[in-house]
């Protein structure tokens, strides 16, 4: 694994760079202060986005662990890569509007992990939400109540789903449910339902520390028809593999949001060594014990930013090449959720009035990052799992 960014990928990263201070910057405040008003400026920036997508390794959320990059074991640095470069770029401009981008929902991703070649083709272009939390279940994925029943070339979804990231503003919501709650784990599926199927209703908007410029919905199905070819992958209930189809959707979204928390906390980085500029050591030559205290808490903070960043090329790398990475994922996202919130928290503090009013960005981005630790799968879940893959326990075993 090299270590730095692909010269392939240069072109894309300067874009995103451009784009984050250029487009999102400048309306950040804006949509923080109009809570679930819809960025407008982003339709011809997704649009941007579509076609470099078209045209190769782009910005896409839909990368998928098990259809990406060809059988050869050669290095290959694919679209998980170049998702994650731009994340990072996207979100060091905006974190809320990144997640606002039309046709770039976590929904997508579930869709490439899971979905056959016919449902790829089928719903190829949608903008797809994730809707997997419920009132009675957060971290817990396996305990999700939402039920799906057989009738006929139909299912009939009943249930409600809790913080659904862009749930209003999608074209379709990717669904968790379950054929049959005494098989707990191994019956849990995933479904696409189309916006507007009668049955599915949006009951209201969440209000959020941070990431304002998304929209956060709450959804209820009751009485909702999906056609039974709008269920994601085998529609079989493997009691063997378990949960292990629906679960690779995790393993290929939370790179990604370790790559969000890598971009915000970036920000907050680069703007306090601007205001302490005179008390850093451009060449690092300095001993730590020898600078001064706050040059000695940034330097800190670089290495631990620094450690984020390179645990969450390497999951996206394992996942361009095809090498099963859940282990790495959770270390990834949970390294990266909990430093990028104590690297923004911290430069707000550093940077005292500053840090505080609004005539900055820094307490934005603090409020914004506090969701990268948690959404996807806390950062305790995340320690969970890779206690589990270390010491080879099931779920059962250590809970």
């Amino acid at each position: 694994m090299n270590l730095q960014n692909p010269k392939k990928f240069k072109l894309l990263i300067d874009q995103a760079h451009e784009v984050a201070l250029n487009v999102l910057r400048p309306i950040s405040r804006k949509y923080d202060k109009a809570e679930h008003a819809y960025p407008k400026e982003l339709d011809m920036l997704s649009s941007l986005v579509d076609g470099m997508n078209d045209g190769g390794d782009g910005m896409n959320a839909g990368a998928a662990v098990n259809k990406r990059g060809d059988t050869d074991t050669g290095n290959k640095n694919g679209v998980n890569m170049s998702t994650a470069l731009s994340i990072i770029e996207m979100c060091y401009g905006d974190t809320g509007l990144l997640l606002s981008m039309p046709r770039q929902g976590l929904g997508n991703s579930a869709i490439a992990a899971v979905a056959n070649d016919e449902q790829l083709e089928r719903l190829k272009g949608t903008w797809a939400a994730m809707a997997i939390t419920e009132p009675n279940c957060g971290s817990d994925s396996a305990a999700i109540r939402t039920t799906a029943t057989k009738d006929g070339d139909e299912y009939i979804l009943n249930g409600e789903k809790i913080f659904v990231t862009s749930g209003e503003r999608a074209d379709s919501v990717v669904v968790w449910a379950t054929l049959d709650k005494n098989l707990g784990r191994a019956a849990i599926k995933s479904f696409v339902v189309e916006k507007g199927t009668p049955g599915m209703t949006v009951e209201r908007l969440e209000h959020k520390l941070g990431i304002k410029a998304s929209d956060t919905a709450a959804i209820s199905f009751v009485d909702c028809r999906v056609p039974a070819a709008n269920l994601l992958g085998n529609a079989e209930i493997d009691v063997a593999k378990g949960f292990a189809g629906v679960m690779e959707t995790f393993d290929n979204t939370r790179p990604l949001v370790a790559a969000m928390a890598v971009g915000c906390a970036k920000a907050s980085l680069e703007r306090i060594k601007e205001i302490f500029k005179d008390e850093l050591d451009e060449q690092y030559s300095t001993p730590i014990l020898q600078s001064s205290n706050i040059a000695a808490q940034i330097y800190r903070m670089e290495a631990d930013w620094e450690a984020a960043r390179l645990l969450m090329l390497k999951a996206a790398w394992m996942a361009d090449n095809k090498k099963p990475n859940s282990r790495e994922a959770s270390i990834a996202k949970a390294k990266a959720g909990r430093v990028g919130n104590e690297i923004t928290l911290k430069c707000v503090e550093l940077a005292a009035a500053v840090g505080y009013n609004e005539d900055e960005l820094l307490e934005k981005w603090a409020r914004d990052s506090k969701i990268l630790d948690i959404f996807e799968g806390t950062q305790q879940i995340q320690q969970l799992i890779v206690a589990r893959r270390e010491l080879g326990k099931s779920s059962s075993e250590l809970k």
